[in-house]
């Protein structure tokens, strides 16, 4: 072989490998169900998307787009079920009224904080159990967040006690609009991340929840109405999740699969950890503004949380599935609260 055919062979080799690399890669798009450049979007997806490419040496790019560009905020599943995008990263807590059981992962009131759920979540089998009912649609999980306690609302009118709720009109989702409803007589309301703001500020509804201190800073709820409400005991944490069809999940290189694993869960701490550090900066910020903040007497917050677990407890009577999901949730729970008493927490 001369040394010219010799090249040719060589530059032919090359090509082919680079082919096949190249066949390699992965693009996803995936819309979420907050603006761009929210915490949500910037804490979850962005940092989704950065660790993806890292543990992945960038075979795989995760391409993040806001609340209703690609598809409406609260349709990002049914985009995904329609082929419209790759994957799409949302919350259960839009999925409640479609099937109760998407509460247990939503976050409800009387349920688990952070603490003890992202430990059910990661060790005690909440993941898999989340799987299981995302089967039943096709699509693969991947939890992509998990969130610190919310601010129970940014309000027009104190909320102190029950009589307050009466009629209140709350801009809420999910497990708590439920509540607020047949537990208290408040009248929710459920409208996209983006109109929240305009909808306190002008007065079209007399309380609003959106998520933790960190989240509704950059919000400016706190200059729209000038009462804060605490604790978050409607919302004691929350997650997220990316999802895509399974099939687009197995067509994936399997040396892929875990690594992109890897790079949900480490989201989800990096995240956890950030919503903690970036909520006391926030809540400080709070305290020295114009706005009042409301600490909600104890026995009015386990109030509240009763009438969640009750409201939960309904829910799961008649189903099956939900039924046994939510037991294993309540004995994780129950088993938390028993045993974690050895912990050093610096706080009330």
């Amino acid at each position: 072989m001369t040394h010219y055919s010799k090249t040719l062979a060589w530059a032919g080799a090359l090509s082919l490998l680079a082919a096949g690399a190249s066949a390699q890669d992965v693009t996803w798009r995936v819309p979420t169900s907050v603006p761009e450049g929210s915490p949500f979007y910037v804490n979850f997806l962005e940092r989704f998307a950065d660790n993806v490419d890292v543990l992945t040496d960038g075979a795989v790019e995760v391409q993040p787009f806001g609340a209703g560009v690609l598809v409406p905020a609260l349709q990002v599943y049914d985009g995904v079920r329609d082929g419209i995008v790759e994957a799409g990263h949302s919350t259960p807590s839009y999925l409640v009224n479609q099937n109760p059981i998407n509460a247990i992962f939503s976050g409800f009131p009387g349920g688990m904080g952070p603490e003890a759920y992202a430990t059910w979540i990661y060790e005690g089998g909440g993941k898999e159990k989340l799987q299981e009912i995302r089967d039943a649609d096709g699509f693969k999980s991947l939890v992509v967040g998990i969130g610190s306690s919310e601010i129970m609302a940014h309000a027009n009118k104190p909320i102190r006690n029950a009589e307050d709720l009466k009629g209140l009109k709350y801009r809420t989702s999910g497990p708590w609009a439920e509540v607020m409803r047949d537990y208290f007589g408040a009248v929710p309301t459920v409208v996209p991340p983006g109109e929240i703001y305009t909808l306190l500020e002008r007065k079209g509804v007399d309380a609003i929840e959106w998520g933790p201190p960190s989240a509704n800073l950059p919000e400016g709820f706190h200059e729209a109405a000038p009462y804060i409400i605490t604790p978050g005991v409607h919302q004691p944490t929350f997650l997220w999740e990316v999802v895509l069809k399974q099939e687009t999940w197995d067509a994936l290189d399997d040396a892929l699969k875990p690594k992109i694993e890897a790079a949900a869960e480490l989201t989800t701490l990096q995240s956890l950890l950030n919503f903690y550090d970036q909520d006391m900066k926030a809540m400080e910020v709070f305290r020295g503004g114009s706005a009042e903040v409301i600490a909600l007497d104890p026995a009015f917050a386990d109030e509240l949380s009763a009438a969640g677990l009750d409201w939960i407890k309904k829910k799961a009577a008649d189903q099956p599935e939900m039924a046994a999901t939510l037991d294993d949730y309540i004995a994780y729970m129950d088993r938390w609260t028993a045993e974690s008493g050895y912990l050093i927490r610096n706080g009330k």
